[in-house]
């Protein structure tokens, strides 16, 4: 079970190399293209379909990485333009359970995607390193959060939930 919730391992950051900064951006940049690889051809039965026991549909993961992606972009414009703020989590599974995360076609959020992460890059390559030291507070964890441990998961949220789309494609022979 633990490899299907985390295909590719669980998220941790050692650090961030200037190398490793190019490539979580040119990551968060080139997610837009993976994603819609990875649901390119699914029907709607496919879409409904959990990719592990208990998890989530790919419509709903889909409509995750949206929802997620606005979410992230903003932490990212708060925490340059604000001394460290308080920044408001969202209820993931909340969120995936409205109608809209559980009925909408998957274009809406693969537009949004497509919009946000472009933008997102721009912002990123703008970025100094002492930015990316920069740091907001997560009220829920109880924890200080650099960007650059942002951006490294960020880079890691997109790759773990397109290997559970790929994964299951290649389990069900899709």
């Amino acid at each position: 079970m633990e490899q299907k919730r985390y295909p590719i391992g669980r998220f941790l950051f050692e650090g961030m190399t200037a190398a490793q900064q190019e490539q979580w951006i040119a990551e968060v940049e080139q997610f837009p293209h993976l994603i819609r690889e990875a649901a390119v051809d699914l029907n709607d039965e496919q879409l409904n379909t959990p990719y592990r026991h208990g998890g989530w549909t790919v419509r709903q993961t889909i409509h995750h990485m949206a929802d997620a992606s606005m979410h992230c972009y903003s932490r990212f414009k708060w925490t340059l333009t604000e001394s460290n703020p308080t920044i408001k989590p969202f209820h993931e599974d909340g969120w995936a359970g409205l109608r809209d995360s559980v009925t909408a076609p998957v274009e809406h959020s693969l537009a949004i995607v497509d919009g946000v992460h472009p933008r997102w890059a721009i912002l990123l390559r703008s970025m100094s390193r002492v930015d990316f030291e920069r740091q907001f507070y997560h009220p829920e964890q109880g924890i200080q959060i650099k960007l650059s441990a942002f951006l490294s998961f960020v880079a890691w949220h997109g790759k773990h939930h397109v290997a559970h789309i790929r994964n299951l494609r290649e389990e069900r022979g899709w």
